[in-house]
């Protein structure tokens, strides 16, 4: 699939955004309603135990745990102040295609991060488990 189209920048868009706050439990007279969540650059992420979790499409961090009151753009510069996305200062649709291009590299070194951190994390549980694994052998303990 073309970068430019498609998957890879749809939810630069903000309707694209909003289409995923499907069941979203701030609906009305709230800070945090899905338009003001999509404009943030936010995406419904919901799970069984989490229905109020919330992606940046860009960056990729996580936030659940909203209160009405919560405005969505503060709540990511506070959690998320490297996101290049937030720190937008025009509309994705004024954007040069060379400054959408340096956006997307950084997107992209953004997922790169979060899935080596991901991977990082597995062999170290891995790790751990199988130290426990030597020790109970080396005790006899099988």
């Amino acid at each position: 699939m073309d970068m430019m189209t498609g998957e890879l920048t749809k939810l630069y868009f903000y309707e694209s955004r909003l289409e995923t706050f499907k069941g979203w439990p701030f609906e009305e007279d709230c800070s945090c309603t899905p338009e003001n969540m999509a404009k943030a650059g936010f995406i419904h992420t919901p799970s069984e135990n989490s229905p109020d979790v919330a992606q940046c499409f860009f960056c990729l961090k996580e936030l659940e745990g909203w209160e009405p009151e919560d405005d969505p753009l503060k709540e990511h510069k506070a959690h998320s102040s490297q996101c290049d996305f937030v720190a937008l200062k025009k509309p994705v649709e004024q954007l040069t295609v060379e400054e959408f291009l340096k956006l997307q590299k950084e997107r992209q070194k953004f997922q790169i991060r979060k899935t080596c951190n991901q991977a990082i994390d597995k062999f170290q549980e891995a790790a751990t488990v199988r130290r426990g694994q030597i020790i109970k052998t080396s005790m006899g303990e099988e």
